[in-house]
């Protein structure tokens, strides 16, 4: 059985399972991530705002002439923000929010769904503790590339800018430095989805090799 087939097959009959986990992991990321920000700032949010996602998105298709202007627009829309307001100075000054935004659910959700398919390969290969630890760890290192390039999170002490950089400011890395690194998002997260299928294609081509060398001694026999 080929790598493409043992995928394929794998696919199939866990597509549900794929979905679901990526649907899951999506949702739960924008939640861990509201629950960063109430940490580090100690504060519950005090608004929510609600955008018209369809109603742009369709307006910049109508204002935009050129489709490579297009797209990095429609990707940053945003559909709904969450976070605290300072009334102090005048109508208000958001001082953190997190932005949720489509183009990074379905990122989410697509990394949620190779994981979950990484971790259906690795839980049915019969491979050895040292290789299971490799398997695992460069899975998670992947993961975590993609996850922190799609953070979005806004603070004022950086632009109010809803990017990732934002969060490594949060965690104590200097702001000019954090958004000096922004420019590496892209790259980052090419490295991240390049070791999950360098991973996912390594153990899909773990479980076929059994399956040929049975039908080898079949074939003897």
């Amino acid at each position: 059985m080929s790598v493409v087939s043992t995928l394929r097959r794998e696919i199939g009959a866990n597509w549900k399972t794929l979905a679901l986990h990526g649907l899951i992991f999506a949702l739960l990321f924008q939640v861990l991530m509201l629950i960063a920000l109430m940490v580090r700032f100690q504060t519950l949010p005090n608004y929510v705002t609600f955008y018209n996602w369809i109603g742009n998105v369709l307006w910049v298709i109508q204002s935009t002439p050129s489709f490579s202007d297009m797209w990095p627009i429609i990707r940053e829309e945003w559909l709904i923000e969450i976070g605290w307001m300072n009334y102090e100075y005048g109508n208000g000054l958001s001082v953190w929010s997190l932005n949720v935004i489509p183009s990074r659910l379905v990122v989410l959700f697509i990394l949620g769904a190779m994981l979950s398919l990484a971790w259906l390969l690795m839980r049915s290969d019969e491979c050895s503790l040292a290789a299971g630890r490799t398997f695992r760890a460069t899975t998670g290192l992947g993961a975590v590339l993609v996850a922190m390039t799609n953070v979005t999170l806004s603070w004022v002490v950086c632009c109010a800018a809803p990017t990732w950089v934002v969060g490594l400011a949060m965690l104590g890395l200097g702001v000019s430095t954090s958004l000096a690194l922004e420019t590496m998002g892209p790259t980052l997260s090419i490295s991240g989805f390049s070791l999950l299928v360098a991973m996912i294609l390594i153990l899909a081509w773990r479980k076929s090799r059994p399956m040929k060398q049975m039908n080898g001694v079949s074939a003897h026999a």
